[in-house]
């Protein structure tokens, strides 16, 4: 297995057959991401999309749980205001990648841990695993075009409580919601049997059946995106979010 330059193989890249396997390795943080993450899951994903040979891409991780989301001090040290950001860059690159995209989650899946399940193809849990998108707890706004792609995955009000009151839902009402495809004991053992499947598929029919499916929408989640990214920026600069990540900052400390 091997990791992204002096990134301190915070994300792990490995081949397996024709299957390209990214890994968050920040255990001791719950895999919690940071700037240099982003840019290697971004590097990765693009390094999948430009070899023919890679035929599909798995998302997992080490330890006990998926993600906790954004790095709360990294974000406060570093707020990505703009579109030339690493948090941006991998964002465009989930809305685009070509290939099918395979999740494996496991523990918490907290913020973007969740609005990313939202631009994958096959999602797999754990029995265990708990997702929750708490952005107006922390003075932020959805993103990753998750204020568009939820609400039409669940229903308005069902999107508006769970955004709202930054609740987290279980394994079983994800897979009901339709954000998880199964559930199994060993969810990166399943994803990587169902990624094989595909993988062994004619590729160019997977590539344009994918490209079909994700065409009604694409442009209207794209626009989205860039809309959500201009409040979240300004929310990142306001009293609001400093007082509540100084609140979670503080409350971590304890």
């Amino acid at each position: 297995m091997t990791g992204y330059d002096s990134r301190m193989d915070q994300i792990l890249s490995r081949r397996e057959g024709n299957l390209q396997i990214l890994t968050f390795n920040r255990p001791e943080k719950m895999n919690a991401l940071t700037r240099e993450m982003y840019s290697g899951l971004t590097k990765g994903l693009q390094e999948a999309a430009d070899d023919f040979s890679v035929r599909a891409v798995v998302l997992t991780s080490e330890g006990e749980h998926f993600t906790a989301g954004n790095d709360i001090a990294d974000f406060m040290a570093n707020p990505p205001t703009d579109q030339d950001t690493d948090v941006a860059r991998f964002l465009g690159s989930l809305l685009n990648f070509p290939k099918p995209l395979i999740a494996a989650v496991k523990g918490n899946a907290v913020g973007v841990g969740t609005t990313m399940l939202l631009h994958c193809d096959v999602v797999v849990s754990s029995p265990s695993a708990r997702f929750s998108m708490p952005f107006a707890s922390l003075g932020l706004v959805p993103e990753a075009g998750s204020s568009y792609l939820f609400p039409a995955l669940v229903g308005y009000q069902r999107a508006a409580k769970i955004f709202m009151t930054g609740e987290s839902f279980s394994a079983d009402e994800a897979k009901e919601m339709g954000l998880v495809a199964s559930i199994a004991s060993d969810a990166l053992l399943e994803a990587l049997e169902i990624a094989s499947v595909i993988a062994a598929q004619p590729p160019q029919a997977i590539i344009n059946t994918k490209a079909l499916l994700k065409a009604s929408k694409h442009d209207a989640v794209e626009a989205v995106m860039k809309a959500e990214f201009q409040l979240f920026s300004l929310a990142l600069q306001s009293d609001e979010a400093m007082e509540a990540f100084m609140n979670f900052m503080s409350k971590k400390g304890k």
